[in-house]
């Protein structure tokens, strides 16, 4: 056999080895792009396949709002010393007559001392009766209480202290600088201020998540919210529950990308471009910038949308692709959001696959070569 046909039969034998290959299978990080296609609903899957445009961008982009209720948000400034069931009062009372209702005679005023506050927050005070005591001042019970007495004697003077409790208190727990049972001041009536009280967020701030409970209604917000809106700093109840955490959301990188992981969150949004920046940016050597996919499972309100359609039920699984080396394509990925649970795949380019089946191919020969001489 002349040399010129030994090159063409090796020709065509390298061919049909690398032919083999592909088909049955070479190491790779995940699916092609024919492969994620094929599972799409108008082929042979249950999947919406969608290219991503500005349309794209602006629906699916919207992401789960946190933010407190209208009664969390409305509610007005308490005062600092707001007296609370439990608590336990001192009171001093003048008369201004020789033979009073409740100072002995002879002497300049009487002393009521360890005045509990029930548990339905009443105090008794005599002559004056059963007074509200909880959810008042100590000025504000004073005023009752002088009168009640001066439709009895004239000119009645009343002192009102607190001599033990609490009064109103908070609890703060969680990522913060010092978790504990805090009393609501008057420097610290509000949200931001008793966070502060607390030595401040023990995590980032950019994934500091603030959650306030008041019986049975809570809320959550992101820290940064505190400062730029400022209805987020709600006035405090007593009895809140103020609990800092922080954000648990990730997303899942796959494919040729610099490393394959699950990535928390480093921010309150990140986009498709960060994500990729994330993990080490698409590989040089393995990956197809047309082919990055984000894989979600989407609520029907938002599928409908998405897709001009309003028959659909229940989560629904939509592809997103991202092609960047289309006009604009950058700017998409750029402002394409990723959200909590996503899975970002990048995908091979078909070249890396012809190059390994190249690869084998010709140590498949090269070996059948070594082995064929060895028996000549």
């Amino acid at each position: 056999m002349t040399t010129l046909s030994l090159r063409l039969a090796r020709g065509v034998a390298v061919i049909a080895a690398v032919t083999a290959l592909a088909s049955c299978g070479l190491p790779r990080s995940g699916p092609n792009k024919s492969e994620i296609y094929a599972g799409s609903v108008m082929r042979e899957g249950d999947a919406f396949v969608l290219i991503v445009d500005d349309r794209i961008n602006r629906i699916a982009s919207v992401s789960p709002a946190l933010g407190f209720a209208a009664s969390l948000e409305n509610a007005g400034i308490v005062g600092s010393d707001t007296v609370q069931p439990g608590d336990i009062l001192g009171l001093t009372i003048w008369e201004n007559v020789d033979d009073g209702l409740l100072v002995p005679q002879g002497q300049p005023a009487t002393v009521l001392n360890e005045i509990q506050v029930d548990g339905n927050g009443f105090i008794f005070v005599p002559y004056a009766g059963r007074i509200r005591a909880a959810g008042n001042s100590p000025e504000r019970i004073r005023q009752i209480i002088t009168e009640k007495l001066a439709e009895q004697t004239p000119e009645p003077q009343v002192q009102v202290r607190r001599l033990a409790g609490d009064g109103a208190t908070v609890s703060v727990s969680g990522a913060v600088g010092g978790q504990g049972v805090y009393p609501i001041e008057r420097p610290t009536r509000t949200l931001a201020a008793m966070l502060a009280a607390a030595g401040g967020v023990a995590v980032q701030p950019e994934i500091a998540q603030v959650t306030v409970q008041r019986g049975s209604t809570s809320g959550t917000i992101w820290y940064e919210d505190l400062f730029e809106h400022p209805a987020a700093d709600i006035a405090l109840r007593a009895g809140d529950k103020i609990y800092v955490t922080e954000d648990s959301r990730t997303f899942t990188a796959l494919g040729a990308t610099g490393a394959q992981n699950r990535i928390p969150f480093e921010s309150k949004a990140i986009s498709a471009i960060e994500a990729i920046a994330t993990v080490g940016g698409l590989s040089s050597n393995l990956a197809d910038p047309t082919g990055v996919f984000v894989f979600r499972n989407e609520p029907a309100e938002i599928a409908n949308q998405l897709l001009a359609r309003n028959d659909l039920v229940g989560d629904q699984r939509i592809i997103y692709v991202l092609d960047l080396t289309r006009p604009n394509g950058m700017f998409m990925a750029r402002d394409f959001a990723i959200r909590d649970q996503d899975t970002v795949y990048v995908t091979e380019a078909p070249f890396v696959q012809f190059n390994k089946a190249v690869a084998a191919a010709t140590g498949s020969l090269t070996a059948a070569d070594t082995a064929r001489s060895a028996f000549q």
